[in-house]
């Protein structure tokens, strides 16, 4: 039984919003760890757009709603 183009559209976008937001947040972790071994050498203006941009790709996750159901059978 096949899956509906709007369906597979939809699963395409979550993973790559799901993979995008995945390394936002590998960053944003990588950065944490390093401003706690060394403050000064963390530039604050890249953690806010990175904490930014994590938050982006969770709205944009929450705005894709759910799934299409499929429509055909």
């Amino acid at each position: 039984m096949g899956v509906e183009r709007a369906v597979t559209r939809w699963y395409l976008m979550r993973q790559q919003i799901l993979n995008e937001q995945a390394a936002f947040e590998a960053r944003l972790e990588q950065l944490m760890l390093l401003a706690e071994a060394e403050p000064e050498s963390v530039n604050q203006d890249d953690l806010a757009a990175l904490q930014e941009s994590t938050e982006k790709a969770r709205i944009r996750l929450r705005e894709l709603g759910p799934s299409p159901q499929p429509k055909m059978g």
